[in-house]
């Protein structure tokens, strides 16, 4: 028999996850499930239902058990944790003064491990923050950074259209969006009107490229002019919505064809001819996001080596001894001077007569001035 399926949620307005589950749940009820960060209390939000679109229930995880009491109580324990260790950690990121943003704390359910999820414009040393933390809590400490769009997801806000921005409510997984898709599909080009609440392209641009991807494949291009059955003609606008083309003839006569009718004229264009022998460039693997994550333990918190991988030396310690690499040794130098025949250097003072490297500045000697002729 085929257990229903039941749509739970960790968060308020966190996204829905899809599980199989007893039929004597209801909405409101709390359950235990297994998700990606171990045993995780959630919240039964929607169900029973039967089946979903596009997915069998051979694919879904299993809800563990219903809550009890003791459940609910360490939840409510978890949440308290989460809010002090958020005022802990940003008092300690004001204290040593570190580039970042602190946007929430996740406590695993049995507190095994802590994740910190903050912004930073670039790499910093946090080195002592880390340690800091893993004093204070004694568990597994593990610092993500992300990016202004997971941080609007975790966050929330509110969109250009008044709703909760798509990404809290249901996205799982960011398309990418680029301001071509803005331009075919004939949007203003204004900052304000095609971004959203993170200051990135809205993702709403990514939910009908399809059907502008399938249009413009098979729409020629605009501003381009063609030959026809019915003679030359250029190509003015494209409508999606009516599956069409405005055209203008030789004869300064605009015309409006349907994408069937332009086929049915054979369009044809003459493509300048590629130089042969020069390689195309080939596009550079991506490597990675740019994102750190670091996670330590009580045990490992002590290594003298433990970021010797992810965050540069100390700035002051490279800076003293790239000093002391190009800073000769002056013995040394006077001694070669010694051997070659050359005066050794004096001690630099206010005369100048010690300085090498300086030349001696000449003074002219004027003229004896003449006695007139009387």
């Amino acid at each position: 028999m085929l257990m229903p399926i039941f749509g739970v949620k960790f968060r308020e307005l966190g996204q829905t996850s899809y599980y199989s589950g007893p039929p004597e749940l209801k909405r409101g009820d709390h359950v235990l499930i297994e998700a990606d960060q171990g045993l995780t209390l959630a919240e039964v939000v929607s169900g029973p239902l039967e089946g979903l679109p596009g997915m069998e229930e051979q694919d879904l995880p299993d809800i563990l058990r219903q809550a009890d009491s003791t459940d609910l109580e360490t939840g409510r324990e978890n949440e308290a944790l989460a809010r002090e260790a958020t005022a802990y950690c940003r008092q300690c990121i004001r204290d040593r003064r570190l580039d970042m943003k602190l946007v929430d704390v996740e406590v695993f359910f049995d507190r095994s491990k802590l994740i910190f999820y903050f912004t930073a414009p670039a790499r910093i040393d946090f080195r002592d923050l880390v340690k800091d933390l893993v004093r204070e809590y004694r568990a597994r400490i593990e610092l993500r950074q992300i990016g202004v769009r997971h941080e609007t997801q975790m966050v929330g806000a509110v969109g250009n259209c008044g709703m909760v921005c798509c990404c809290r409510r249901y996205l799982r997984k960011f398309a990418p969006v680029t301001i071509r898709m803005a331009k075919e599909q004939n949007l203003f080009l204004n900052p304000a009107k095609i971004s959203g609440i993170c200051g990135r392209l809205l993702c709403c641009l990514s939910y009908e490229q399809e059907n502008y991807d399938h249009f413009h494949r098979h729409c020629p291009r605009l501003g381009k002019k063609y030959q026809t059955d019915r003679g030359g003609m250029k190509v003015l606008r494209a409508n999606m919505f009516r599956n069409s083309l405005s055209v203008i003839t030789e004869n300064n006569e605009e015309l409006e064809l349907s994408l069937d009718e332009w086929q049915a004229l054979a369009p044809h264009r003459p493509e300048p001819q590629q130089q042969s022998g020069q390689p195309k460039p080939t596009a550079k693997p991506r490597q990675g996001d740019g994102l750190l994550v670091v996670s330590v333990t009580p045990d490992t918190v002590e290594d003298p080596g433990l970021f010797d991988d992810l965050l540069p030396p100390d700035e002051s310690r490279a800076h003293e001894d790239g000093q002391a690499a190009e800073r000769p040794d002056t013995a040394n130098f006077a001694e070669n001077r010694e051997e070659k025949g050359g005066a050794p250097a004096g001690p630099a003072g206010p005369s100048g007569a010690g300085e090498a490297g300086k030349g001696r500045r000449k003074r002219r000697r004027k003229p004896a001035q003449r006695p007139e002729n009387e």
